[in-house]
């Protein structure tokens, strides 16, 4: 969701005039866009503004802003700790960052301004040109493209930031998604995926009709030209049969589910707010493997949440044995400030070398499941979608297959991203495939590669 915002945010600036650099030295605008999630983001932050500070020192032209989630949680603070920052901008007003630039610099002071909610016309009856997603964008790939359908969040897990800093779900009207996706398909588009905080609810915010987000899933699928449909991410309590079943029935939509887990243990996700059980969770992630054959399951798990004994973590071992994951993200509990878990004592804090050690042992649970998935494809024809060389060797294309498996195959010449090739799997990784090229069986319809470059 913050690089379709960054996406975003370079549009604007460009829309304005202004051309992307990847050399900080002679940038006349840097923009940070943060997100709150972990406290190593908050770090990261301040850690880049003291390096811009120096910079300009020796250039006082230059502008800083700093925008999303950390900039809507921490407001005045930004600039009380960083007062070299020319701009300040929330969640909820990213296609106002020219202006504040502007506004900064014909007052010769700091801007900021910070939104409690989203304007008014967001919940699809008033102008689109409020949502975000009317903005002008400026894609890394002009073959793939993120889709938001829906800002905010109407949940209260005990451990996130995001309703205090994204706000309540508001749905984007459906038929502007759709007129969305087929804009990007007559454009070259062939992948999509669609955003939201919780897709599944999708919707609830529009109409009592259910259910939405199926449909959705389908009418965006039907879109001539668009070739793969994913979307990310579901709530498991939200998970119904029906998008399960479009899932199912919908040759476009790809067979890649990420399920959110965050704790096998029935006390911990009680704790955390979660509104379900470990054994609902793999219930739902049953279903959706019987109707979706070769479906490939990804999923996010916290260690560490406040309180989690040594049994909770066993049961989530299990859990996460049985569930049998494709691959897994995998986090330390990070204390959120305003969050129910955040404000919770000390005590009930797990010691930082207990989870470390917890951390591990999932580690080899969940990158054992991986390697025997991904051994299974050993032999099989993969279709993938190229998007460029290989980061560490450039004579080896890189790709994603349907399954959302990273694939690395040694070429001649790299295909352009947006390229189908058909790769037979030669080689399995935790993490990757590696294959042999069969044929290129589509060539890109879009006419050049979109560079992004947002610091």
């Amino acid at each position: 969701m913050n690089v379709h915002d960054s996406e975003r945010l370079a549009g604007v600036l460009e829309a304005d005039g202004m051309e992307p650099t990847d050399d900080v030295e002679q940038a006349d605008v840097v923009l940070l866009n943060t997100c709150c999630i972990r406290e190593n983001a908050d770090n990261k932050l301040y850690g880049h503004l003291g390096h811009l500070k120096a910079v300009k020192d020796r250039r006082p032209t230059m502008q800083i802003a700093v925008g999303g989630c950390l900039a809507q949680k921490d407001q005045q603070l930004i600039q009380e700790r960083a007062p070299q920052v020319d701009a300040v901008f929330g969640t909820h007003n990213v296609g106002r960052a020219v202006e504040l630039l502007r506004q900064a610099a014909d007052g010769g002071r700091p801007v900021m301004e910070i939104l409690d909610q989203a304007p008014p016309g967001l919940n699809g009856s008033g102008d689109e040109s409020e949502f975000p997603s009317a903005l002008p964008v400026r894609r890394g790939l002009a073959h793939t493209a993120w889709v938001t359908i829906q800002i905010g969040c109407d949940n209260s897990c005990a451990f996130c930031i995001v309703p205090s800093v994204r706000g309540k779900e508001i749905s984007r009207p459906f038929d502007q998604v759709v007129a969305e996706v087929e804009g990007l398909a007559a454009a070259g588009t062939v992948e999509v995926t669609l955003l939201g905080q919780n897709v599944n609810s999708y919707g609830r915010d529009l109409t009592r009709r259910r259910p939405l987000f199926a449909d959705l899933l389908r009418a965006v699928a039907a879109v001539e030209g668009i070739r793969r449909v994913r979307y990310t991410s579901p709530h498991p309590k939200d998970l119904r049969p029906d998008t399960i079943a479009a899932m199912a029935e919908t040759p476009t939509v790809c067979e890649h589910l990420h399920l959110p887990l965050q704790s096998g243990s029935d006390r911990v996700l009680a704790a955390m707010h979660r509104g379900y059980t470990a054994r609902r969770y793999l219930e739902k992630l049953a279903a959706a493997r019987a109707a979706v054959p070769d479906l490939a399951v990804t999923t996010d798990i916290i260690v560490g949440f406040p309180g989690e004994t040594d049994d909770d973590f066993e049961r989530t071992l299990e859990v996460v044995a049985e569930a049998e994951y494709d691959s897994a993200y995998t986090f330390l509990f990070s204390p959120r400030p305003g969050t129910e878990a955040g404000e919770l004592p000390a005590e009930r804090l797990v010691a930082p070398d207990v989870a470390a050690e917890r951390f591990e042992r999932l580690r080899v649970v969940v990158e054992r499941s991986a390697l025997a998935k991904h051994r299974a494809r050993l032999g099989r024809t993969e279709e993938v979608l190229v998007e460029g060389p290989s980061k560490r060797d450039p004579s080896v294309a890189a790709g994603r297959s349907r399954q959302n498996k990273l694939v690395h195959f040694p070429v001649d010449h790299v295909p352009p991203a947006g390229t189908f090739a058909d790769v037979v799997v030669t080689g399995a990784a935790p993490h990757h495939l590696t294959g042999d090229l069969v044929a290129i069986t589509a060539r890109p319809r879009h006419k050049t590669r979109i560079p992004l470059a947002v610091l």
